[in-house]
């Protein structure tokens, strides 16, 4: 990652997906990914930039499935659209072992899989449709690299960030960075002064009432 990179990860320092959501919400803008689900309870939130791939069927005959992956840079998080198939997999043993030995994030995935025993055991955050044994080879192939994709029904491009963790996957576009941080950060501060207020003995409601809860998502106008 280079500096600028680097600077917008760490805004999401301490937050989560479900923070992120809600803030992208109150701001009108889409990038919750329906669908793709982590592979494991991961404790630790994933924050990184895109490094989008997209695969379609393969041809004649068939192209590549994985040799965009010495293009990858050490703390990107790979998003690969795969048109959410289920029925072969783009993503094994071999492409976790490579991915872990070179620094990268995370891969998420529309579409499945496999090999799910390496990622499990060697702790790499996979985040997708599911899991199938059967190989993507001669089935699909990469199309391009680095172009706008669709994970989930989100629009991904190139170097938006990427906030996964176990509640699932949140894209936030790159020049709004900045304002889905800050305003995930006012929300889960009233959040936290909710929960105290309930610690203190208040009811649900009134902690709520006083701190306009029900107000916290609601698209700004």
């Amino acid at each position: 990652m280079n500096t600028e990179d680097q600077q917008l990860v760490a805004l999401f320092e301490g937050l989560d997906t479900p923070g992120v959501s809600d803030a992208m919400d109150k701001l009108g803008l889409p990038g919750q990914c329906l669908g793709v689900m982590a592979l494991d309870n991961y404790p630790t939130v994933t924050v990184g930039p895109a490094f989008t791939v997209q695969y379609v069927a393969a041809g004649v005959p068939p192209g590549t499935v994985g040799d965009f992956i010495e293009d990858v840079s050490p703390g990107d998080v790979v998003v690969i659209a795969n048109q959410g198939r289920t029925d072969c997999t783009v993503w094994g043993d071999i492409m976790t072992q490579y991915a872990g030995a070179r620094g990268i994030a995370a891969t998420v995935i529309d579409g499945v899989c496999r090999d799910v025993n390496k990622a499990l055991g060697d702790g790499y955050p996979l985040f997708t449709k599911g899991r199938y044994m059967r190989t993507g080879k001669d089935r699909v192939e990469v199309a391009g690299v680095n172009k706008p994709v669709s994970i989930g029904g989100a629009r991904v491009c190139a170097r938006d960030i990427v906030v996964a963790d176990a509640n699932g996957v949140v894209v936030v576009p790159r020049a709004r960075a900045a304002e889905v941080a800050g305003r995930a950060r006012q929300i889960e501060a009233v959040e936290s002064e909710i929960r105290a207020l309930i610690s203190q003995g208040k009811t649900l409601k009134q902690a709520r009432a006083a701190l306009g809860y029900h107000t916290l998502q609601r698209k700004e106008q």
